[in-house]
């Protein structure tokens, strides 16, 4: 089994050949302890937890809704890092992070055995609390129940790169799909944009779709009404 060799600096001496990072990494261990956890000897990451905010639930989050871009941006509709994903199609949501565990755990279930690599693009932060039935209106929010993660429309879910056939990938994300709340939808990397509900495709520009609209004549608005007779 393979060891890990970790060195200790001594702050009472340092040999006069070595380079400056030495003498700045005693002046840091020196600090003062001031609640940041400091792990300056270890050779493993820090495991992330995206199914749990860091900081736990002191403030009450309000229910609130998903913070949908509305000024043009298409963040987070596109495939970054991986080959393929799957993005939310109908409306915005508020998904528990029980439901993503387990649409996460259906993919890697799913393709136990190849070689691939998951990335995910939301995280579950959103504290949710609930009260008990037939309980009086106030006396507060409620206590908390489990996080949950706001995800507006259009939004990439999951990413999946590896030599995998598409199909396969197709079928662990409609799998997937199946354990969430909401309507999916199948991207490639390179495919374009969406602004809100609208994919940018087929020859429109973002300069188009930043454009206010036209307001038509009175004469060629009136024509849409059907009428029985002509004029």
């Amino acid at each position: 089994m393979a060891t890990c060799r970790s060195w200790v600096i001594r702050h009472d001496f340092i040999p006069p050949g070595y380079s400056n990072a030495i003498r700045s990494d005693t002046r840091r261990l020196d600090r003062p302890n001031t609640g940041i956890s400091q792990r300056a000897f270890s050779s493993t990451p820090s495991l992330y937890n995206w199914l749990a905010p860091k900081r736990g639930h002191s403030d009450k989050n309000r229910t609130g809704k998903p913070r949908v871009r509305t000024g043009g941006s298409t963040k987070g509709t596109t495939v970054e890092w991986g080959d393929y994903g799957i993005r939310l199609r109908d409306h915005h949501r508020r998904i528990p992070a029980k439901q993503l565990e387990i649409a996460a755990n259906t993919i890697r279930g799913r393709l136990r055995g190849q070689r691939y690599r998951l990335y995910t693009r939301v995280c579950a932060n959103i504290g949710v609390y609930t009260k008990g039935n037939e309980v009086r209106m106030g006396k507060g929010k409620g206590s908390f129940d489990h996080w949950a993660a706001r995800v507006a429309v259009s939004r990439i879910l999951f990413e999946l790169k590896g030599d995998l056939h598409e199909q396969v990938v197709r079928d662990a994300f409609r799998l997937a799909g199946n354990k969430l709340p909401g309507l999916y939808e199948f991207v490639r990397k390179g495919d374009p944009p969406v602004m809100g509900i609208t994919k940018i495709e087929a020859g429109m520009t973002l300069q188009e779709m930043h454009r206010p609209m036209i307001k038509l004549p009175m004469d060629k608005t009136a024509q849409r009404i059907p009428a029985t007779s002509p004029p």
